[in-house]
């Protein structure tokens, strides 16, 4: 037997229906009704039992509705406002809504109520994930916050939620209420109030301490409905206080709230061994929907058993896992890994291993477009031969990085020689206006001579030279800015026609960089200076008096423009 389940096994209060009568007194109702009693009272999420020893048995019973519990756990004092009636009229204009919310969270209640009993905290906050999210672990925010207590992603890491590229705790049912539990007695340990735990925990402690000490410093109250809140925080608590009143009084309202058993809906279960999604729902007599309605936690078609996980499985069916996990004989898991050792597209990562490309991105979640960065974990149909488990390793330091399958590109800063429009500039080098304006962050549509402009151009690609743009600096993706240790002032090619003599004749300029005053550098291009000017053989003297005379202007221009 590959594994341990660890469940929460609540026995029931009645006697079973098929039993017939009998005199022995452990087998009466009151009887039993006591041991149930007793073992729903010092039953935790936490206990574990060994099925390998024996199966897993089930009592009937018919306990108190579990809405009645959550009644009696009542501590909060009420919060009776305009806003709260707002909250309620539109609740009880929506009894269909009220309804699929009341009854998804038929798997999660209870679990959430021993828990908040254990701490002896008020049954008011099992009510908080319908405000939250409707009840659905899979809800994630546009704000990226995720699962039923909608935990932002650096407050899950603080109460250590694991978020990696094979689990997010946020979702997960277990770890996201007590970490939820933890947060929210910390902001009434805070606050010493419950109301301003609750504003807080939407809009954040430290934004509810600076309301209360500007009001202090105002000579003003500092209870929740006299702080000047964000209108979500202000109507958080109204809305938390309307489900109250629905729970309390549903017939007041013309609703109908589901029945919910006074017994776990499921139990936990733990393997070490990897198991495919689909394989475990089968075994467990699940949809895989079903499954993951549970089990929305595992972002992969793979659950590793090298990160101890904790199943969720409805009792019949974890029964069942047990029963039909004896007579399976197939493999478990269907997945492996594979770390990419270079930047690749998935298509090419797919020839290369040999599996079907449109599995690759649908199982990794990589949008259309984009490559993997070198050191790059993905999850891969495993080879005929290859029975390994995913390691510890991988489990606890894989990553999945992207980026934009665009070419590599290096960054050039162009100081412009005239007045021209972004969109000669954009077409001289093969960008769109668009991106020139971002990467300059300007909405102009004209640059001035002299003014300096960013470029990112394909590494390889030829740079025009012409009308003359005076490249100052280049930069290689990622590699920084890099200063050009020579720089072409000028280039222009001239052409005339020798009457005389009947030919053309051409001339090409080139001027040095120019070089500190009194330095070696300028000594050497003093000895150099016949290696400046380059002509043709034909050239003029006009043309080298022309040369001559374009270094002192390109020195006179760095130094105007603080080169």
């Amino acid at each position: 037997m590959r594994f341990i389940f660890s469940a929460l096994l609540v026995l029931t209060l009645a006697a079973c229906a098929s039993q017939g009568p009998t005199t022995n007194t452990a087998n009466t109702p009151a009887s039993k009704q006591a041991v149930a009693d007793s073992l729903r009272k010092n039953a935790t999420a936490k206990e574990t039992i060994n099925v390998d020893q024996g199966s897993v048995t089930q009592l009937t019973s018919q306990d108190a509705d579990l809405w009645g519990r959550i009644r009696r756990g009542f501590q909060m004092p009420d919060l009776q406002t305009d806003l709260v009636d707002m909250q309620l009229n539109w609740y009880v204009q929506r009894p269909d809504y009220v309804q699929r919310m009341t009854e998804r969270s038929q798997k999660y209640l209870y679990h959430i109520v021993e828990e908040l009993e254990t701490r002896h905290m008020p049954t008011e906050l099992a009510l908080l994930p319908f405000i939250e999210s409707a009840y659905s672990p899979q809800a994630l925010s546009v704000a990226k916050a995720a699962g039923m207590w909608q935990f932002m992603p650096g407050t899950g890491r603080t109460y250590n939620l694991k978020q990696n590229m094979w689990q997010d705790e946020r979702r997960d049912v277990l770890a996201s209420t007590s970490a939820a539990l933890d947060y929210l007695s910390k902001l009434h340990d805070m606050f010493g109030d419950w109301q301003l735990a609750l504003a807080a925990y939407n809009w954040g402690e430290g934004n509810v301490q600076r309301a209360i000490a500007r009001n202090e410093a105002a000579g003003l109250p500092t209870d929740y409905l006299s702080l000047r809140m964000p209108n979500e925080t202000r109507n958080y608590v109204p809305k938390l206080q309307a489900v109250k009143n629905l729970v309390m009084n549903p017939q007041m309202y013309g609703l109908t709230l589901p029945t919910i058993p006074n017994h776990p809906y499921f139990v936990t279960v733990t393997t070490s061994h990897d198991i495919d999604v689909d394989v475990a729902s089968r075994l467990a007599n699940m949809s895989t929907d079903e499954f993951r309605s549970l089990n929305p936690s595992f972002r992969k078609p793979v659950i590793l058993g090298a990160t101890q996980p904790q199943i969720l499985l409805p009792f019949d069916n974890a029964s069942a896992f047990e029963r039909n996990l004896k007579a399976y004989t197939g493999s478990l898991s269907s997945w492996t890994t594979y770390t990419v050792d270079q930047r690749a597209t998935p298509a090419a990562i797919a020839q290369k291993i040999g599996v079907d490309a449109d599995t690759l991105m649908e199982v990794n979640k990589i949008p259309v477009g984009m490559r993997l960065k070198p050191g790059s974990t993905i999850v891969v149909p495993r080879g005929t031969d290859d029975d390994e488990d995913i390691s510890a390793d991988v489990a606890e330091s894989a990553v999945l990085a992207m980026e934009p399958d665009v070419p590599d590109t290096r960054k050039m800063l162009i100081r412009v020689r005239r007045n021209q429009s972004m969109a000669a500039i954009a077409v001289r080098y093969g960008v769109s206006v668009g991106q020139l304006k971002a990467w300059n962050k300007t909405r102009r549509d004209s640059v001035s001579r002299g003014q300096v402009v960013v470029l990112h151009v394909p590494v390889g690609r030829a740079i025009p030279s012409e009308p003359g743009p005076e490249k100052i600096a280049t930069d290689v993706q990622g590699g920084g800015v890099q200063k050009i240790g020579t720089r072409v002032a000028d280039t222009r090619s001239e052409s005339r026609y020798d009457k005389k003599k009947g030919h053309g004749r051409s001339s090409i300029v080139k001027v040095a960089e120019p070089v500190a005053k009194g330095s070696k550098a300028e000594a050497s291009a003093a000895s150099s200076k016949g290696k400046v000017t380059k002509v043709s053989a034909s050239t003029s003297g006009k043309a080298s008096k022309a040369a001559a005379e374009s270094r002192p202007k390109t020195v006179a221009n760095a130094k105007k423009k603080g080169k």
